[in-house]
């Protein structure tokens, strides 16, 4: 999905360094392109005069997957998305001449394989390249570690820090895949509810079927780790990753470098207690069937976008764009009957997905008046602060690690993989974190960096590479500037500049132009409230709300799947509203999954 910045979008996050490197854009029409830009329009007429299925506020990658599911379903669906383009923070942008920028998001391994091949994503343009090697970690004393999928390729690169840590790598992901199968399980089964106290009595016989099938699979999966796995299990559930790796390994380096999966994306250190789920979770992913295995995709993150919004739009989801939905529609303090939008227009359903946050959601576009008080305050106090910014790069050559420029002096297998940059050994991670904690950016921040365009032909002009940055971390309101400041971001940007150029000596100089989205541009400019990433400081992954009847509500959608959630009748002036919610912590969900399972497995044994 490619679209032109707006002057104002330029001035405020581009800055381009030597302009006379700039290639003069070529445009892109394939056929696929012509067909997805006459698939969906910013025009509300057709919105008007018709009740609608089902409507979704947010066309980001999880509402239209939602959509295609429910027009796929035989239901009527419209999808609002407030900017002029589709996708969220799943979007492509060519923002320097000739080089697209996967702008937020820059890898795929977690949208589920179910999605890809029910939803025939393949078939509506979506092509992934696989990551092998997968992590390259450079040293600043000449050394590095390249890990991947080849198990002779991790013993002899781990053997150079330490052979016995190069001996239990094998036995570690082993334990992981299999603590990945089970959440496999949880991910891709609809959540367990309760049915309302007034519902027949067959239909509450046919809910205990169900959520006892459910909890029965999950303890089958579960027993069937044994006992040592499944008490490590409850373990990296609840543990800080460090915790977790020490128990594992000893070699800095590798610890380092797996531990940056447990805390990208939040502001939690590597000794924050529920940061060893956050560990299994980058690792629950898979491509083509290979598991942990990441990619990217051809064209850029915003193709994924592309290639459900296709399937949604084939199924007869109708895409809106440029409309801003400012309020949900609600009878009688209980009863939502749509949504209005900004220009005033009313578009009418009694089903309404939102792809927004939760803040968002519940605090801007539903009166506080028709929610129970408490869920208002939990809603309005919960932390979505995420220390991360996204810089993306266009560069006129290819970085030059002087750990590894003799081996491969060109393009090597160092630039296919992500790339950890100030990664180590785990303190220092704790420390970037400790300053973001002080209220200020990392005096050596943690980046993640890859390089799409050595894959993929399509993103970069030839000779010149696309560099996408993951910075940690980066607080929201730093109290040393404001990230309003030109000044203040490019002193910061040139911060990252620099230390990369510790790692690759002229990295500076290669860079041609780039674009910095600091917290409060990602949540102006793609909604993400508090720059929630992809994990808030206090981990709160899903709130599910229903208000009136399980058919007739507000859905909020989660990121990663469900976790599970409770329910309850509430009372306002003396009736029921019928409303349940529930949103939990990633150390609550370890909490219950440890409560529930062991519940089931101590019922089993004494059978």
């Amino acid at each position: 999905i490619i679209h032109e910045p707006s002057p104002a979008a330029l001035n405020n996050n581009i800055k381009s360094i030597a302009p006379s490197l700039l290639t003069p854009k070529t445009p892109q029409t394939p056929q696929i392109n012509k067909m997805w830009r006459r698939s969906f329009s910013s025009s509300t007429a057709a919105l008007k005069g018709k009740k609608w299925d089902a409507l979704v506020i947010g066309g980001g990658h999880n509402g239209l997957t939602a959509a295609a599911y429910l027009a796929r379903g035989g239901l009527s669906v419209a999808i609002l998305e407030r900017r002029h383009v589709i996708g969220g923070a799943a979007v492509t942008e060519e923002l320097v001449p000739g080089f697209k920028f996967s702008r937020c998001s820059y890898l795929q391994s977690l949208l589920r394989p179910s999605v890809i091949k029910e939803l025939e994503l393949g078939k509506h343009g979506l092509k992934l390249l696989k990551s092998n090697p997968s992590s390259f970690t450079p040293c600043l004393d000449g050394r590095y570690l390249l890990l991947g999928p080849d198990k002779d390729l991790n013993h002899s690169e781990i053997s150079k820090f330490s052979l016995k840590d190069a001996q239990a790598y094998p036995r570690y992901q082993t334990q992981l895949e299999s603590f990945c199968k089970f959440m496999d399980l949880v991910l891709d089964s609809p959540p367990p509810e309760s049915v309302h106290h007034k519902s027949s009595i067959n239909e509450k016989l046919k809910n205990k079927l169900q959520n006892s099938v459910f909890w029965a699979s999950c303890l089958r999966q579960v027993s069937s780790l044994g006992q040592k796995d499944m008490v490590d299990f409850m373990d990296l559930l609840l543990s800080p990753a460090s915790k977790v790796l020490n128990n594992w390994f000893e070699a800095d380096v590798l610890k380092a470098t797996l531990a940056t999966d447990a805390v990208i994306g939040s502001t939690a250190s590597v000794h924050t207690p529920g940061s060893g789920y956050v560990l299994l979770h980058h690792v629950m992913g898979e491509t083509d069937g290979e598991r942990g295995i990441w990619s990217y995709v051809e064209g850029g993150m915003g193709s994924i976008s592309k290639a459900i919004g296709n399937a949604a739009i084939e199924a007869g989801a109708h895409v809106v764009t440029n409309a801003e939905v400012s309020r949900l529609l609600i009878e009688n303090s209980s009863t939502v009957c749509g949504v209005a939008l900004a220009d005033g227009t009313e578009v009418h359903s009694s089903i309404v997905l939102s792809n927004a946050t939760p803040y968002k959601t519940f605090m801007e576009l539903v009166s506080n008046d028709v929610l129970p008080d408490d869920f208002v305050r939990a809603i309005k106090h919960t932390d979505y602060s995420s220390a991360t910014t996204k810089i993306n790069v266009a560069v006129d050559k290819l970085p030059e690690f002087h750990c590894c420029k003799l081996e491969h002096p060109h393009a090597g297998p160092q630039h296919v993989a992500t790339i950890h940059i100030g990664s180590e050994s785990m303190e220092e991670i704790h420390s970037a974190c400790q300053d973001a904690v002080n209220g200020v950016p990392s005096r050596r921040p943690v980046i993640e960096m890859s390089i799409p365009s050595i894959l993929d032909k399509t993103i970069s002009p030839p000779g010149k590479h696309v560099i996408n940055l993951f910075v940690q971390y980066t607080p929201y309101k730093p109290l040393d500037g404001d990230w309003q400041d030109h000044d203040y971001r490019e002193s910061f940007a040139q911060k990252c500049f620099t230390l990369i150029d510790e790692y690759a000596p002229g990295f500076s100089t290669s860079v041609i132009g780039y674009d910095m989205l600091t917290p409060p541009d990602l949540e102006r400019e793609i909604g993400l409230t508090g720059n929630f990433a992809i994990f808030t400081q206090t981990k709160t992954c899903a709130v599910d709300i229903f208000l009136n009847q399980v058919q007739e509500g507000i859905y909020s959608m989660v990121l990663w799947g469900w976790i599970p959630f409770s329910s309850c009748d509430l009372q306002r002036d003396g009736q029921t509203t019928r409303l349940r919610l529930k949103g939990y912590t990633y150390a609550e969900v370890g909490h219950i999954l440890v409560v529930v399972l062991w519940e089931h497995l101590d019922v089993m044994l004494l059978v």
